[in-house]
């Protein structure tokens, strides 16, 4: 009987994650893929309606810079709140509004989608009409508003699947938060989303989005991790709406819906593999020092993927009994472990730990 061992490379990850309430999201373990899904919208539906006058309010908590201005994810224009509203603009850093991220024309204006804080933001005017209802994408040759202060361009498509028509894509760092609000929208809203077209879908099996939108916003999710901004932006509208952004929270959940881990039960304090026997599988020494070792009976090859906690894949290969991969230069994290060896497949926690 063969064993395979190797050493898995392991790369350390900066997260932060908002502190929900203990038990907010103990009706949604143990769920999968769509049924995620839904069991998260009754954990987050029926949030109060702040209403469209009221999201000004909502700002000064909630998009508030460290100076106290607007935070504003559409320029680097700086704004006093409950000044130089629009109104009528001519230029970027006329005046600062209110963007629906998911255009108000997808879903016919309707509430409460029209006034859900978690995705309307305060942009600049101009550069809020240059993005108008386009969808979010890619665009390499896309166009920037003059001036040196917006941020994001609309152009034609470079992203597969979505390559013939213009669209607007933000600046890199604010990619993922735009992503982690359309999974909420995606989520909220699940029993009409499939209707509004566009971004998203009816179909059952694209669990809300489209399949050029899943593979648009993970690619954005697992590269622009959860910020701190986003915290407390998460916080603020809480306060405010009483209900969250799980994927703020649990960064993992759109894996678990749309990604890696679509089909496994997710728990909000363990992966599903602390949930089953790991009869086949062995990871020592876990926590890692030097490596990490896995064996498994009876397999000479396996194929493995290392997922950090934001679902981003840092690393996946096969691996011969023998091989080796040294971990001695590398920083302290924590990881998920996907490991295929034959029909069989499991994901296990790994922590490096000097």
């Amino acid at each position: 009987m063969k064993k395979l061992f190797f050493i898995l490379l392991l790369v350390p990850a900066t997260l932060a994650f908002a502190a929900a309430p203990t038990t907010y999201y103990d009706s949604a373990e143990g769920q999968s893929s769509d049924n995620l899904r839904y069991a998260l919208q009754s954990i987050i539906d029926g949030h109060y309606d702040v209403g469209y006058a009221g999201l000004y309010n909502v700002y000064k908590t909630s998009d508030n810079t460290a100076s106290g201005k607007v935070w504003d994810m559409y320029s680097t224009c700086t704004w006093t709140h409950g000044q130089k509203k629009c109104g009528n603009y001519s230029s970027v850093c006329d005046c600062y509004n209110r963007e629906h991220s998911v255009p108000k024309s997808w879903f016919n204006e309707g509430s409460p989608m029209y006034s859900d804080a978690f995705h309307v933001y305060p942009t600049d005017g101009k550069v809020n009409g240059q993005r108008g209802n386009l969808q979010f994408g890619e665009c390499a040759n896309g166009t920037v508003l003059p001036g040196g202060k917006a941020l994001g361009k609309a152009g034609q498509s470079t992203f597969p699947g979505y390559t013939s028509l213009t669209v607007f894509e933000p600046a890199d760092q604010y990619k993922g938060d735009f992503a982690r609000t359309y999974f909420y929208m995606a989520t909220r809203y699940a029993d009409k989303c499939g209707g509004w077209g566009n971004a998203f879908n009816a179909v059952a099996s694209n669990s809300g989005l489209s399949k050029y939108s899943i593979a648009l916003f993970l690619k954005w999710h697992r590269a622009d991790p959860v910020s701190q901004k986003e915290i407390t932006r998460n916080d603020a509208v809480y306060a405010k709406q009483h209900n969250r952004n799980p994927f703020i929270d649990y960064p993992m959940l759109a894996e678990f819906i749309w990604g890696t881990q679509k089909g496994q039960p997710w728990y909000k304090t363990s992966t599903p593999i602390d949930q089953v026997e790991m009869q086949w599988l062995s990871v020592s020494p876990n926590p890692a020092v030097d490596y990490l070792l896995v064996s498994a009976d009876g397999v000479d090859q396996m194929s493995y993927q290392l997922i950090d906690l934001s679902g981003k894949m840092l690393q996946s290969g096969r691996v011969n009994a023998g091989d080796q991969i040294s971990v001695t230069d590398l920083s302290n994290g924590i990881y998920l472990l996907k490991v295929e060896a034959g029909a069989k497949t499991t994901v296990q926690k790994v922590v490096v730990n000097r």
